[in-house]
């Protein structure tokens, strides 16, 4: 066996992050800082691919990745045959804003992105007039108006199901803005304070945050409920669209098939990506 494939489950607050992917200058993300600490453990050059990579202040409390590494490296180490002995390890090492709490043998066939058959994001808001609690003030986004909990659920049901979301993200060459959103519920969770809980098979970049803010216009009285209908039929990245804050969203569940099923949900979703 030249490599074995880990299957990692990862947390984060990503306040003081600048995303998940690497970047060049030496800036800090998730992918930098958790390769880092794997490479230093393992004595080896780890790279990840994970699940859905998140913007600048975005959240995880379900984020999943792969790593591909030399069972040598994990013999060395002293971890052959149990790879969740990185967890410790890793605790460690990482920042506390960041925390990988499960390692284990990916099954055959298993990529943490292309296998995903769906990813969960929950947003969480509230519109009271002096902001959000300071206990939560890194992962609470604050909006401006009062708004109207059966106009923004409205306006969320428009959104759900196959449609090409081009209006609500951020154009990317040569990549697809067709997604399937299967759910999208928003709940008040107390006063002033609410929570939309969206999935979807994949989302493009800025999308969810496109998404509520464009749920939370309508809710306040600020746009038709008809509005999303027709952003629907755009082809190009609507500007009048908000983004709502990035502090009140995490990701916080990813699903994949059974095992048997893993290489070929990977390979489909592969191809229709490259298409």
């Amino acid at each position: 066996m030249d490599t074995m494939r880990l299957r990692l489950d990862i947390a984060y607050d990503g306040t003081d992050f600048h995303g998940w992917a690497r970047q060049k200058g030496g800036i800090r993300t998730v992918q930098q800082t958790i390769e880092e600490a794997l490479s230093l453990v393992l004595r080896d050059d780890i790279t990840l691919t994970v699940a859905g990579r998140t913007d600048a202040g975005v959240h995880a409390s379900g984020q999943v990745a792969h790593a591909d590494v030399h069972p040598a490296s994990l013999e060395q180490r002293s971890i052959e045959g149990d790879p969740g002995r990185l967890v410790r390890r890793l605790a460690k090492l990482l920042p506390e804003d960041v925390r990988v709490f499960a390692v284990e043998e990916a099954p055959e066939g298993f990529d943490a992105r292309f296998s995903a058959l769906t990813r969960t994001y929950v947003y969480r808001v509230t519109t009271h007039p002096a902001g959000a609690l300071p206990t939560r003030a890194r992962d609470t986004a604050v909006w401006p108006k009062p708004v109207d909990l059966e106009a923004t659920q409205a306006c969320a049901d428009a959104l759900v199901g196959l449609h090409n979301f081009a209006a609500f993200c951020r154009p990317k060459e040569h990549a697809t803005t067709i997604r399937d959103v299967h759910s999208f519920d928003w709940a008040r969770v107390s006063p002033h304070i609410y929570e939309a809980r969206i999935t979807a098979d994949a989302f493009c970049w800025n999308m969810v945050r496109a998404l509520v803010a464009t749920c939370l216009t309508v809710g306040e009285g600020r746009r038709q409920a008809s509005w999303p209908n027709g952003l629907l039929l755009r082809d190009a990245r609507a500007p009048e669209v908000p983004l709502a804050p990035a502090r009140g969203l995490t990701l916080v569940g990813v699903e994949y098939p059974p095992a048997d099923q893993l290489a070929a949900r990977a390979e489909a979703t592969r191809a229709k990506r490259e298409m």
